[in-house]
């Protein structure tokens, strides 16, 4: 999958949208000054940065599997401690943070239920685990335009409607299998505004993600059939795009 990409890259596609999610999301966790806490699947550090202005960087740790988004945070966040791993098995011991969030990783991780069950290992008894994953099944995510043109030309291809969580109830089901409790789902609306078409469209070039894989197997013809169909689909510019993502809150069992 499209994550062993540039940070930059990442911050150009899904960084627009991660940035103001974050700050929504630290919000619905209740992080405040004096907690430890943990940023899963932390990427460049959209999510980790607003953690560490908030606890201080000494407070704050993060896990990503990519080495270009860990080298990235790194370089970022100095002071912060930034891991290479995977959320099926954090390298850190039991109850070793107040708090532990997953900021759109659910739905990439390999054995979701693993990873929450990982997260609350490493979360303190009374602590707080946290998740948050585009609305996708919805067709209320960022890339809901992007996937609806996809389908118009080939109705065959795979979106990321069918990953794990990214319908209504599903991110809740998948705590509760991890044996988290207390349990609170809702959700998190954030708005990108765009100037043109084409800074919508160029960061789907840059190979980030599924739907970066999909466009960078294309070929030139099939990529201006697509970008022709987005087009299509969007109003005139300036145009702003709603972006829903499902919000769960729980804490260890």
């Amino acid at each position: 999958m499209g994550f062993a990409v540039g940070a930059d890259s990442y911050d150009r596609f899904m960084g627009q949208y991660s940035v103001p999610l974050a700050r929504e999301f630290v919000s619905l966790a209740g992080v405040h000054h004096g907690q430890r806490v943990l940023d899963v699947g932390c990427g460049p550090g959209a999510l980790t940065a607003q953690l560490a202005s908030l606890v201080g960087p000494e407070q704050v740790a993060g896990v990503d599997p990519s080495a270009p988004f860990v080298d990235a945070a790194r370089v970022r966040l100095p002071g912060v401690d930034i891991r290479r791993g995977t959320a099926e098995d954090l390298p850190f011991r039991d109850g070793s943070f107040d708090v532990a969030l997953a900021q759109l990783v659910v739905h990439f991780m390999a054995d979701p239920v693993a990873g929450l069950r990982e997260m609350s290992r490493v979360t303190r008894s009374g602590g707080i685990v946290a998740a948050c994953v585009w609305d996708h099944a919805g067709a209320k995510g960022p890339l809901a335009t992007f996937w609806e043109a996809v389908q118009s030309i080939d109705d065959r291809a795979p979106t990321e409607a069918d990953l794990a969580g990214t319908a209504k109830g599903q991110l809740a089901a998948l705590f509760d299998a991890a044996g988290l409790g207390e349990i609170e789902q809702g959700s998190m609306t954030v708005r990108v505004e765009f100037e043109s078409f084409a800074a919508w469209w160029e960061p789907y070039t840059l190979g980030v993600g599924p739907a970066g894989d999909y466009v960078r197997r294309l070929d030139v013809l099939g990529r201006e059939e697509l970008r022709h169909a987005c087009a299509g689909l969007l109003p005139a510019a300036p145009f702003g795009i709603d972006a829903t993502a499902w919000t769960v809150r729980a804490r260890p069992g």
